[in-house]
């Protein structure tokens, strides 16, 4: 039909996405007033549109910019969006319920965040309600008639198709349909490209794909295909047009299971995954009864527990024990420890080999006394400026504020540090520019940190800082900073920038995924939350956002996964699992669970007898000959994943060094 070369107020409510191009003063004017008459407590961004005739009653409301909340639309409660976020005509919102960015809401579909008790000691109309909320991430795409109840979680980049019942939580890149909803497939999986994807019921054309009929502009059809939606990051940049959006391989087809995340298939089976059964904490498959290095374990070694899987786990460190003083005398080179024979000396390989003795042995390397290792590391540090430069490079030159911002002798303040720790003294010296530093100059060197290009390097920019502190509070009574309050700024600025959606710091690309985000989690929170014994902030969405980037083909795939990797997944859901609670009743616990089961089942038979651990394939980090690094790195990702799945205690081993599960003091000044 023919619309009026005016646009009416009815028109803009029920397509007000053409609000802002189209309307007259008049009609912006009275727009405003629209919004000023909104009750309760409420924040409207900048291009907001509420229809006239939406009824919209909050008790707490922020609309982020370019959002809209259409005609007829019914909103209680508290609800908080993100930027372009679209509540389309008759959609009900109650309760309590934030979206991210980029959420579209398709017409009559009602997120309801709250629900009645329903006990039999009285009528339903007098039972209290309850709240536990609703969280929808970014790039989400909810098609019309669809029902979200009370105590869902959405992850980012989902599309669920219209008519779906929602009633538990869906992983990132869901495709999802059906009552009650259902995973059908991940969004990233390429259709119609492999064998058998094309054979997968799983994989056929679903009704979520046909149906979705989420809200979008006008321009878009109603009935567009659900693998259609726009390549929006949660950065709010767009896909570059010239570059495919990067997908995880051909074999990332999601399960039909609706408590399991989809996940890449080859990935499954090369790992011998275990069923969803498993994860929920029935009896697992055996992990494979190898050895280290591929052997059998035989029959006459003892095994800490009963079992074949606790019998694989103590193999594993019986064996890594036996070899421990040789692969460690393979790095000697007569005069400094090397990280694999040919390699240069580094400060690191004598901190790794450190490390490895006490983990392994409950000694020190037998190649220096003890005192002869206190003596060299002890004499690597400069005394006035605290920083232990790599061999044969000079001291690097400080920044205005006072400590670096790159190189080398950033990690040394860790590893030496914890050498140092591990054989008794710790650094003779503070690190005076950590001392020194102002809380003004904090700010400003955390605010100057790359988190949107390289957020593994500011995490590890953050690590080696809050460690310095660490150390510096061992030497005098001034908190470590000469009474400046700059630990107590960096834990401020910390948790007031943590973004709410994924708990972390950094924002993710196109090309590398949430690799530089999760990996930068890692480093950051080691040397600050962990090391401290504080909270993290939000941690049910760290795990969400850490689960996520597990699947992604990219860095997981068979063959692909390093020790960074691999760790910086495995330390983030230790931690939070701590914090929220361990057993099969904790956050996605069956999920975290199997991750853990088939990473142990790939590693283990990683290990090289006589040789240890490579640090992974590729040309990142020392690359895959097996090494100091590597092995090092690896034993305590063998720790922490056995942890999580209750069984590190079959190991006989505990890191004590860098990668320690405890906390090496509780809190900071004011802060616990």
């Amino acid at each position: 039909m023919d619309h009026p070369s005016q646009p009416s107020v009815r028109h803009f409510d029920h397509c007000p996405w053409l609000f802002a191009d189209e309307a007259t003063d008049e009609q912006r004017a009275a727009q405003r007033m629209v919004q000023r008459a909104v009750g309760g407590d409420t924040g409207i961004g900048e291009r907001c549109y509420v229809a006239e005739s939406a009824a919209v009653f909050p008790d707490r409301l922020r609309l982020g910019d370019d959002s809209y909340i259409a005609a007829h639309a019914y909103v209680t409660g508290e609800l908080e969006t993100g930027s372009h976020c679209t509540l389309n005509p008759f959609t009900t919102v109650r309760g309590n319920v934030a979206l991210g960015h980029g959420v579209r809401i398709g017409a009559h579909t009602s997120l309801l965040g709250f629900n009645h008790s329903m006990a039999p000691d009285r009528p339903v109309f007098r039972q209290p309600l309850t709240s536990r909320g609703i969280r929808v991430g970014d790039d989400v795409w909810i098609g019309s008639q669809v029902i979200v109840v009370d105590g869902v979680t959405i992850g980012d980049h989902c599309v669920i198709g219209a008519g779906a019942v929602v009633t538990r939580d869906l992983p990132a890149w869901s495709v999802a349909a059906g009552n009650p909803a259902r995973v059908l497939r991940d969004r990233r999986e390429v259709r119609g490209v492999e064998a058998t994807a094309a054979s997968d019921p799983a994989s056929a054309s679903d009704p979520a794909s046909a149906s979705a009929s989420a809200s979008a502009p006008a321009s878009a059809s109603a009935s567009a295909s659900a693998s259609a939606v726009s390549g929006i990051r949660p950065d709010d940049d767009r896909t570059p047009a010239g570059r495919p959006a990067p997908q995880p391989g051909p074999g990332a087809v999601a399960a039909g299971d609706p408590e399991r995340a989809p996940r890449d298939r080859r990935a499954v089976q090369e790992a011998t995954a275990v069923s969803a059964e498993t994860a929920a904490g029935a009896e697992a498959p055996d992990l494979p009864g190898m050895r280290p290095g591929g052997g059998r374990t035989p029959a006459t070694r003892p095994a800490v527990g009963t079992g074949p899987r606790a019998a694989t786990l103590a193999a594993f460190a019986d064996t890594a024990r036996d070899q421990a003083a040789g692969l460690l005398d393979r790095c000697w080179d007569g005069e400094r420890y090397v990280d694999r024979p040919g390699a240069a000396p580094t400060v690191r390989a004598h901190c790794d080999a450190v490390e490895i003795a006490d983990l392994l042995l409950g000694a020190v390397p037998e190649h220096l006394s003890a005192e002869e290792h206190i003596g060299r590391l002890s004499g690597l540090q400069d005394p006035e400026s605290g920083l232990v430069p790599e061999f044969g490079e000079p001291l690097p030159v400080a920044d205005a504020d006072g400590f670096i911002g790159e190189g080398a002798a950033l990690y040394h303040v860790l590893c030496v540090g914890y050498a140092l720790d591990l054989l008794g003294p710790g650094l003779p010296h503070p690190v005076r520019g950590v001392r020194n530093m102002t809380a003004r100059q904090l700010v400003a060197r955390l605010e100057s940190l790359p988190w949107h290009t390289g957020a593994w390097g500011a995490g590890a920019w953050v690590d080696s800082l809050a460690t310095a502190v660490h150390w510096n509070l061992r030497h005098d009574d001034g908190g470590g900073d000469n009474g400046h309050g700059t630990p107590e700024s960096l834990f401020g600025w910390l948790l007031t920038r943590a973004d709410p959606w994924t708990g972390m710091w950094g924002s993710p690309s196109a090309e590398e995924g949430r690799l530089q985000v999760v990996n930068g989690y890692y480093r950051l929170t080691r040397g600050s939350f962990a090391q401290f014994g504080l909270a993290v902030p939000h941690p049910e969405r760290v795990m969400d956002a850490v689960l996520d980037h597990a699947r992604d083909a990219r860095h997981f795939g068979p063959g692909r996964e390093n020790a960074c990797n691999v760790l910086d997944v495995a330390h983030p859901l230790w931690l939070c699992a701590q914090q929220l609670g361990r057993g099969a009743g904790g956050y996605r616990s069956g999920e975290i669970r199997d991750w853990a089961e088939r990473q142990l089942t790939t590693v283990l038979p990683r290990w090289q007898d006589g040789l240890g651990f490579g640090f992974g394939p590729g040309a990142a980090g020392p690359g895959p000959e097996p090494g100091l690094q590597g092995t090092e790195m690896w034993l305590a990702i063998v720790w922490y994943l056995a942890d999580l799945l209750g069984r590190s205690d079959e190991l006989g081993y505990r890191p004590r060094g860098i990668h320690r599960p405890e906390p090496t003091r509780q809190g900071i000044a004011g802060l616990s």
